[in-house]
């Protein structure tokens, strides 16, 4: 048991598992203060490069030489995603993921009782606060080691967490997805066509964005949740403000998180707008691409793109190009695989759709996204061409 909340240094215990009723407890009494704070990590190579970066006390219950601890407020440590560089650890406390779990049980009138399905990672926050609304609301958790479309439809739960790939899944199978509550579907946007294809079979999907730093989704359907602020900056970066945001990076120290903060408010790296209160985002601020002088918010292109029937899902990313700095690329999961889009029917559909500037210049044909565990399209590989 470790109730000593004056000592400076926490123990801070990885678990390096799939998820289970072992992570579930270990989670609940990080909260409360009976157990060490938690570092949960997914087995696999993401997990050695984590341990290495993060050196959490213990692993699995072994000390580990070299370890560290954490401030005595912080219940968990989250290793982000990686997704355009090296991950670093989020450190969130007791108050911070039960504040944002209580604001998303209110917005979506959960119910003491009422199940929640994990099924996706706990290393990433995601996973992690299905399992905090589950404590909140009284109830266990059901929880799948991972995903599998026809488990998840006869879970029996009330509630869900889904990234955009599980949803299109779903949606393949023309299921009655009215037996859930609630769809919650971050991590990644989605396309149009999905959410109304999901909504025509029953599902109320509540779409969310947020991020380790905010313990997750703060805002629900553009509207914030309650105790969050959003605004836009001079720079075009989305802002939060509330009880929600994180105690700061491991082992960055200060001048870490602070590097982060404009005052009270954390900058992240998200383009966003304002319009009577409701968020729409943009696209990630370092997506941007250079083109001959003009930028291109990449995840704009992509919204284009998929809108094209030939299109399953896409990613668009800047490849370094001598004339025009960088090119915008495409990259496209055919809707038919036999009859693939080519580059001269894209650039047409897109010249009406958006400036010259940013129409696609190149077009790979790929049979599936490169994705990271929790959803998001690896843009490191996307970039590399792997």
């Amino acid at each position: 048991m470790w109730r000593n909340p004056s000592h400076p240094d926490r123990p801070l215990h990885a678990i390096v598992q799939p998820p289970g009723p072992a992570l579930f407890t270990a989670v609940r009494e990080a909260l409360s203060g009976d157990g060490p704070a938690v570092l949960p990590l997914s087995p696999g190579r993401a997990a050695d490069a984590a341990l290495a970066a993060l050196r959490p006390t213990s692993v699995d219950g072994v000390p580990l030489p070299g370890g560290a601890g954490v401030p005595a407020d912080v219940a968990v440590v989250i290793s982000t995603s990686g997704s355009t560089g090296a991950p670093k650890g989020v450190m969130l406390s007791a108050t911070a993921l039960r504040t944002s779990a209580l604001a998303s049980l209110r917005r979506l009138e959960a119910a003491a009782g009422e199940r929640w399905l994990c099924c996706l990672p706990v290393s990433h926050v995601s996973g992690l606060q299905v399992l905090v609304r589950a404590l909140l609301s009284e109830s266990e958790p059901i929880i799948h080691p991972a995903f599998d479309p026809v488990a998840v439809l006869a879970s029996g739960a009330d509630h869900v967490s889904l990234v955009p790939t599980q949803l299109h899944r779903l949606v393949e199978m023309r299921a009655d997805l009215s037996v859930f509550r609630t769809i919650l579907l971050g991590g990644a946007p989605a396309r149009a066509g999905l959410l109304a294809a999901a909504r025509a079979l029953g599902a109320r999907v509540v779409t969310t964005y947020g991020m380790s730093e905010t313990s997750g989704g703060c805002v629900y359907d553009g509207s914030p949740l309650p105790q969050v602020d959003v605004k836009i900056g001079d720079d075009g970066l989305i802002r939060v403000a509330g009880p929600m945001l994180f105690s700061g990076y491991r082992f960055d120290g200060e001048s870490g998180a602070d590097g982060r903060f404009d005052g009270d408010w954390f900058v992240t790296s998200d383009l966003g707008e304002l319009s009577g209160g409701r968020l729409r985002v943009l696209g990630r601020a370092d997506d941007v691409i250079n083109t001959g002088g003009e930028k291109v918010v990449a995840a704009a292109v992509a919204d284009v793109v998929a809108g094209h029937p030939g299109v399953s899902d896409v990613a668009v990313v800047g490849r370094p190009d001598d004339e025009w700095g960088q090119a915008v690329v495409a990259v496209v999961v055919p809707a038919d695989p036999a009859t693939p889009l080519t580059l001269p029917g894209l650039r047409a559909y897109c010249r009406d759709r958006l400036p010259a500037h940013a129409v696609p210049r190149d077009l790979r044909i790929v049979p599936a996204l490169p994705l990271l565990a929790n959803g998001k399209p690896d843009l490191v590989r996307l970039r590399a061409g792997t």
